[in-house]
Formats: structure tokens, sequence, C-alpha cells
């Protein structure tokens, strides 16, 4: 609906947190660093939807949707500020079958553990995010962190 007036709200971003064997799944980008699988919400699925497509499409593994672990104001963790406000939205899934191949957005997905994490896309996700989704996978009853 261009053009239409209201109040400005914003871009919605998931970032899916997959372990195995207290590794976690990150993509590598075609600029060499690595983030969780992910991306902007499209205006026509859902949030848990955006989820599955984003790790279909960049990791190959169809996925299950399960415990949100963040709702974050970008701004507040991730660098450089951009001039349009995003939510993140951090949640852990879990593999349901698929596999990698190279594509578009990704060359590669691996599983690191939290001492071993490559060169990371900081303005995507930090080692701070990535600890914070270690936590989450740990933990037995995770609440909710909402900036």
């Amino acid at each position: 609906m261009a053009g239409k007036t209201g109040y400005q709200t914003p871009k919605l971003d998931t970032r899916a947190a997959i372990f195995d064997d207290n590794k976690i799944l990150l993509v590598r980008e075609k600029n060499g660093t690595w983030s969780l699988p992910g991306g902007w919400v499209d205006v026509d699925i859902s949030v848990k939807e955006n989820f599955i497509k984003e790790v279909r499409e960049e990791a190959g593994l169809n996925v299950e949707v399960g415990t949100v672990i963040a709702v974050q104001d970008r701004e507040k963790h991730n660098l450089p500020i951009y001039a349009y406000k995003i939510c993140k939205i951090f949640a852990l899934c879990s593999v349901k079958g698929g596999g990698f191949s190279a594509n578009s957005e990704t060359t590669e997905s691996r599983y690191f553990g939290l001492d071993e994490l490559p060169l990371l896309a900081t303005e995507k996700n930090n080692e701070e995010q990535i600890r914070m989704c270690f936590e989450a996978y740990h933990s037995e009853n995770w609440k909710t962190l909402i900036d």
C-alpha cells in the first residue's frame, strides 16, 4: 500500500539457532563472513514461516521452529546503526531433514563450538548473540529476552 500514511514501523529480521553435538550452525556469506541462517521477514508470510524459508534457502535444511530466544532492538546490539529500525528475532530450531548446497547467498554451512567461532557478519549477529543462543540451548527453562 504505497503512499499510505501512518506510523513508521521496524523491519523484522529472523535468525535461526540450530545445534548439533553442542555446536551451532553458521552459514558462510559471499563476503567470507559467517552468520546464523536468517533474513528479512517477507510481508506475505508469518515470522515462523520466514524462519523455515530462510533456513531452507541459506542452509538447505528443513526445520521446525521452537523456543523464541530473544526479540532485540538491533541498534542496541549490532553495528553499523542503520537509518531505519530493525527488530531481530532469534529462535531455537531443530532439523527435520535436508542438506546444504551452495546458493546465491551462502557458499558453505558448518557447525561451530563456542570456542571456535569464525569471522562473524557482525552486522547480522555478533559473539554476544551467539553466546546467548548457546545459553538458551543449554537452558531447561529459557525465558525469552526482550529489549
